[in-house]
């Protein structure tokens, strides 16, 4: 009698987690698919005609949006707009910076805040980081009227709330085990944030202040064509006068702006991380 028996073909996990994969990306491709269309065709709009339109808009773009002689004499202004806008928002994230980092220090377990005050800060953070710094700019225009201080605070509040809920975070994830020795050896609560949770967490909020200085320049000039000031104001002063050659100047200026400011972030992160 023959013992040897066929063994019965075991499943491939990994064939199968392959396929289920599979299944879940067409499942979610044709679910993205089906909102685009049915957005297309509660709005009016034609695909067709949209792509048509590309070439149209790159040689109309080609054509007005390149500066001439008129636009480089303003250059000086542009770049003096531009220099103020970097500044305000160095100064707003700086600001917005040191308060998150205190704020952030109730909202903490690695401080050991009562629980009910840690809930209250991160609903506080919550708040300012949901509300866009546009709305923000919108509402505080009722109040302030178009000048810097509304963007100043705008940006303020929005950069606040992210940088308050990323510090919370950073300072949980990089600063715990330190904290827990420092504790136990009896430290105090301020010994423990500036010989513990400070230098241990240092390097990631910089990283993080860098990338909200990155941001708030682009934002900035959002900002700015609702409050008329830096160099947002100015773009839309040049567009509506149908300037459009100084227009593609502040843009170009204000491209090369971040793409500097972008490489000076990752060469100070590469130092202190």
């Amino acid at each position: 009698m023959d013992k040897t028996t066929e063994k019965a073909p075991r499943p491939n996990n990994q064939t199968s987690v392959f396929v289920q994969r599979k299944r879940t990306f067409t499942l979610a491709f044709l679910g993205v698919a089906a909102l685009f269309v049915v957005s297309a065709v509660v709005t009016n709009y034609e695909i067709i005609g949209g792509l048509e339109s590309i070439p149209k808009a790159v040689i109309w773009m080609a054509q007005h949006f390149v500066p001439n002689a008129k636009a480089w004499s303003r250059l000086p202004y542009i770049l003096s707009k531009l220099v103020e806008t970097a500044l305000v928002s160095v100064a707003v994230t700086v600001c917005a910076a040191i308060c998150a980092f205190f704020f952030s220090l109730l909202g903490t377990k690695t401080t050991r805040t009562a629980p009910w005050i840690a809930r209250i800060v991160r609903i506080i953070a919550a708040f300012f980081r949901n509300v866009p710094d546009v709305v923000w700019a919108i509402l505080l225009l009722f109040s302030f009227g178009q000048n810097i201080l509304t963007g100043f605070f705008a940006l303020f509040f929005s950069t606040f709330g992210m940088l308050t809920r990323t510090f919370i975070e950073t300072i949980d994830e990089v600063s715990a085990s330190c904290v827990e020795a420092l504790y136990a050896t009896g430290a105090t609560s301020l010994q423990t944030v500036f010989n513990g949770v400070i230098p241990s967490s240092l390097p990631e909020i910089v990283s993080w202040v860098l990338y909200m200085i990155e941001t708030n320049i682009r934002s900035s000039t959002l900002i700015g064509i609702l409050t008329a000031t830096g160099i947002g104001y100015l773009f839309d002063l040049y567009y509506k006068r149908m300037d459009y050659s100084s227009a593609s100047l502040v843009v170009i200026s204000i491209v090369i702006l971040v793409i500097a400011i972008e490489i000076l972030s990752n060469k100070i992160r590469k130092v202190i991380m």
